[in-house]
């Protein structure tokens, strides 16, 4: 890279913007020609300005979406021709690139991840890395993931999912694991939201989340897994948009653009020396919080961030940076970006071809995950009595929410030449009840019709019921006393994968030995 950049240059090395793989071409130049004019350092890429989080009142038309993998690719390639420095393509795929692209490999949400009981460590580190290796494949350097946000609050509406669980040990510890499998990739990562987005009941892509905590307890349970990971030679951490009012002086201010929490708490006491990085700055925690465009940049980079991620105003925030910013500053920023460009082999140009995945392969280890965190809650099973009953015609099943029928119900019609649906409720002895949560996330009981849910209630109460949950745990909490079940058992996802290992589970040819991950 240039060593004579000048000023202005090495900050719009710190701008990584939005990037839409569905878009108009009218924007594809628009961005083309910010890559050109600005030179900034990276950019970030989301599916569509449709699916953007925050971008609820912009919702447009339903997009072509076919192609996906295909369109970011060529544009990966287009736009990094069109920047004299090679760019950092960042992307945030938690759970793989199927994140943001269709057609792509899926890896278990964090929460799943955290519901295995053996050896939980080395398997997260394996998913990581398979994860890593499709990203790179595709032309992405640095992954906005892992989280290491504690799920302390059941009803959080943002992180959920997307956390390893609510031990604060077991997150500390899976989110370094993560880390490491992207870096063994050859990936970037960061580790997010810093100091904690866990206990938090707002969603900050619409307002600010208020965390509080006295310092103790943030010590204790929202630090830690940050701490841990600095202490085990993490090199990128991503700020949240929530306030702390204990780490800030009392201020409700957003962490993200407050010195007292990244300078003062994060670099200086905490003993971080990496990168820091913005969460999106288009989110509305504080994306109108000034008047000024390119004010909330500058906010941003003098609390101590160097990536400004997701920034509306490139221009003005680099002229915002360019007249109050200390060039020590500036200078230490650029450098790291400097150094994660060479890390990462950003500056080596080539051109990206669209990647091929062995889909069978990753059935495979889909199975084998699947049979790690299946969880038996409440109750056992006998699969004996399953198969009796199965046979004799006196085994029904009925799925929720009704619709197609399931990998797991095809099984087991399968097993029992017979169509368990089709056994009145009246004739079957036991009924197992599969139930496919719509939703990752808390909102209208997690998508869950409040009728169906008072209906497996009433069914668990008329007769002895199997309940299955494929999806997020949390959701338990909608379903009653779980001792009215017979037995509960968790399967966390609903990959075709995981529905095999839980009629293996049914019929007593595999352990459910997998734990729950959160505190229902």
């Amino acid at each position: 890279m240039n060593p004579t950049l000048t000023n202005r240059q090495k900050i719009a090395q710190i701008f990584f913007p939005a990037a839409f793989i569905h878009d108009s071409e009218e924007n594809y130049q628009d961005l083309e020609n910010l890559i050109r004019e600005e030179e900034i350092g990276g950019l970030t890429f989301f599916h569509s300005r449709i699916s953007a989080a925050a971008n609820f009142e912009k919702r447009q038309e339903v997009l072509d979406i076919s192609g996906t993998l295909e369109k970011l690719v060529a544009l990966i390639n287009r736009y990094q021709e069109a920047s004299t420095i090679p760019l950092i393509i960042s992307i945030d795929g938690e759970f793989g690139l199927a994140m943001r692209i269709e057609q792509t490999p899926a890896y278990p949400f964090a929460i799943s991840l955290g519901g295995i009981s053996q050896e939980g460590e080395k398997q997260v580190e394996e998913v990581n890395y398979r994860m890593g290796l499709d990203l790179k494949s595709a032309g992405i350097h640095l992954n906005l993931a892992p989280c290491a946000d504690v799920n302390t609050n059941p009803s959080n509406p943002v992180i959920g999912y997307r956390s390893f669980g609510s031990d604060t040990n077991s997150v500390a510890r899976l989110a370094l694991a993560a880390y490491k499998g992207l870096k063994k990739a050859g990936i970037g990562a960061c580790l997010k939201h810093f100091p904690g987005h866990g206990d938090t009941h707002v969603d900050s892509h619409l307002g600010l989340p208020v965390v509080n905590k006295t310092k103790q307890e943030l010590v204790a349970e929202e630090l830690y897994p940050f701490q841990y990971g600095i202490d085990h030679d993490v090199e990128m951490i991503m700020v949240g948009h929530l306030a702390v009012p204990a780490l800030s002086g009392n201020i409700e201010i957003s962490s993200s653009i407050s010195r007292d929490i990244i300078t003062d708490l994060l670099k200086n006491k905490m003993g971080f020396k990496g990168m820091v990085i913005s969460d999106a700055l288009n989110m509305k925690a504080v994306a109108n919080l000034f008047p000024n465009p390119g004010q909330l940049e500058w906010e941003a980079f003098q609390a101590g961030n160097d990536i400004l991620c997701f920034s509306d105003h490139i221009k003005e925030g680099i002229q915002f940076i360019l007249e109050r910013g200390k060039k020590e500053d500036i200078e230490l920023a650029y450098q790291k970006i400097l150094d994660l460009k060479q890390k990462l082999g950003v500056l080596e140009r080539k051109t990206i071809e669209v990647p091929h995945f062995n889909w069978e392969n990753h059935d495979k280890f889909l199975e084998k995950l699947s049979k790690e965190f299946l969880c038996q809650l409440e109750g056992e099973i006998n699969p004996i009595r399953i198969r009796d009953l199965g046979e004799s015609g006196n085994l029904g099943l009925r799925s929720f929410p009704s619709g197609p029928t399931t990998n797991f119900e095809s099984l087991l019609q399968e097993a029992f030449g017979r169509n368990l649906a089709e056994i009145s409720d009246k004739k079957s002895e036991l009924l197992i009840i599969p139930v496919f949560v719509p939703s990752a996330k808390p909102m209208n009981h997690f998508g869950l019709d409040k009728s169906d849910l008072e209906e497996i209630q009433q069914l668990a109460h008329e007769k002895p019921c199997i309940l299955y949950l494929f999806g997020n745990p949390l959701a338990l909490r909608h379903f009653g006393d779980l001792s009215i079940y017979s037995s509960v058992v968790v399967a966390y996802q609903s990959f075709d994968a995981t529905q095999r290992v839980a009629v293996k589970h049914l019929m007593g040819e595999w352990k459910a030995i997998g734990k729950l991950s959160v505190d229902l």
